[in-house]
């Protein structure tokens, strides 16, 4: 008995220590919804806004800005996963303690990069002093570990002289280091090479698109092409992103190209992760819906991620979808495809409407002039047995049945209160809660704009009969 128990504990043990060494498990397909407010493992939002993407062994390391209720510096947090869906909160990397001059500061777009020569992790970032942006300085911090305390190196305008604002890093396939930021006030898109250990610049490559005022960049590398992505210098707001490509990271690059929708799909760039496995190489857009483009803060963000696909070698392209699935296993990411509807009401003629454009939970559902507006375009998914989830186009919430109130929330597609049928009435639909049975409905058959959208006992009413418009 006694040769049996130490066989099997040794067999155990064996196993454990095999597991131990794995590594984690091979990630399984993931779907990401697109312009929401992500949270990590614990239930907390994830704060990694401006930020970028590192993959080191099986994990991607995601760094961001975390800021304080006045937008100043508060921390550069890590989150890492496998799957690039459910992200584990790693450590505060960069604090307002890890300097002097954090304490009070502006800590914008960290990026983290690693040199393979001195084994370190180089964090590049824009520095301000916190009240206003006269500093335009780079900044830079190194660590031992991805995911380790990032010890402060300070802050600098590049060669001594040029402003420095919107930044972002590439390793190139040759191992060498670029740090690439907005200066003279905007006006200037500057690529500069990094000394070897990254920590320092070494020259100043290109100045390419000289006045044309644009920020955000991400660049990245396709099959021997160099991509750089950028936004127009709006503040807070979306704007039109734009790309140049080039053979040589030194050029000639060419003009800036449109790509997307005139807003991004209401967001910045932030990064350009390429998700490869073997020769198969996916690229994720990885954009900020600023929380003070709709009346809150940088801590407020949504993160809208987009599969980018490349019609030529030398041309992008960007679509909305409301999910990405994401295969971290095999480099796949692939846009879901939706129809979004209008709803029309019979007696009114008007459409439901989210208030003033809400991007905020709580927004209430009322009737309003039908003008086209993402607020009043929703994708019908199915959430199985003949129901569905009223999704809103313009902030990926959802519509959602309260005691008085119909109202947009985080989509949950276990909640009764979100799940919707269809019954038809001749060329009408009637829209049922699966909760209470009772229908959508205009609150007193009011004709009149911003009269509230409730639930109502089912009566046949032309306010509760609507036509799904496109």
């Amino acid at each position: 008995m006694r040769r049996a128990y130490a066989v099997l504990l040794a067999l155990c043990l064996a196993v454990a220590g095999a597991l131990a060494t794995a590594g984690p498990a091979q990630a399984a397909p993931q779907t990401v919804t697109t312009g929401t407010q992500f949270t990590d493992s614990a239930g907390n939002p994830v704060h990694a806004h401006g930020g970028g993407v590192l993959k080191v062994g099986s994990y991607y390391y995601w760094f961001g800005e975390h800021r304080n209720t006045d937008n100043t510096f508060r921390y550069v947090d890590a989150y890492r996963s496998t799957d690039l869906r459910n992200w584990e909160f790693r450590n505060h990397v960069l604090t307002q303690s890890s300097a002097s001059e954090l304490a009070t500061a502006n800590i914008e777009r960290p990026k983290v990069m690693y040199n393979a020569s001195t084994g370190k992790f180089v964090m590049w970032m824009h520095k301000e002093n916190g009240t206003d942006y006269s500093e335009a300085r780079a900044a830079v911090a190194v660590s031992d570990t991805v995911d380790g305390n990032y010890t402060w190196q300070g802050s600098f305008r590049p060669l001594g002289q040029h402003m420095s604002r919107d930044i972002t890093v590439f390793v190139d396939t040759d191992g060498a280091g670029y740090m690439i930021s907005a200066a003279r006030e905007n006006y200037d898109l500057q690529i500069y090479r990094l000394t070897a250990d990254y920590t320092g610049i070494a020259s100043l490559v290109a100045d390419p698109w000289h006045g044309g005022h644009r920020e955000a960049p991400a660049l990245f590398k396709r099959n021997g092409v160099y991509f750089m992505l950028t936004s127009g210098a709006t503040g807070w707001n979306p704007n039109q992103q734009q790309y140049a490509t080039a053979t040589n990271i030194a050029g000639p690059w060419t003009a800036m190209t449109n790509v997307g929708d005139s807003t991004a799909y209401g967001s910045q760039t932030a990064y350009v992760l390429p998700v490869q496995v073997g020769s198969g190489t996916s690229y994720l857009y990885l954009g900020d819906r600023w929380g003070n483009s709709f009346g809150g803060t940088v801590n407020d963000s949504r993160y809208v991620w987009l599969p980018l696909t490349f019609p030529t070698s030398t041309s992008m392209s960007m679509s909305w979808s409301p999910e990405v699935t994401v295969d971290t296993a095999t480099g796949s990411v692939s846009g879901t495809s939706a129809t979004y509807n209008t709803l029309i009401a019979r007696h009114s003629g008007r459409c439901v409407d989210v208030t003033s454009q809400s991007q905020w939970q709580g927004a209430q559902l009322k009737q309003y002039d039908c003008n086209g507006g993402g607020n009043q375009k929703y994708w019908f998914k199915s959430v199985g047995s003949g129901s569905y989830q009223l999704m809103t186009r313009h902030s990926s919430l959802c519509v959602q049945e309260n005691a008085n109130t119909v109202t947009q929330e985080n989509c949950d597609a276990a909640a009764a209160g979100q799940q919707w049928s269809l019954t038809t009435t001749g060329s009408y639909v009637n829209v049922v809660s699966r909760a209470t049975g009772e229908c959508l409905d205009v609150n007193s058959a009011s004709t009149a704009n911003s009269a509230a959208v409730i639930t109502y006992t089912c009566n046949g009413g032309t306010n509760q009969q609507w036509t799904r418009g496109t």
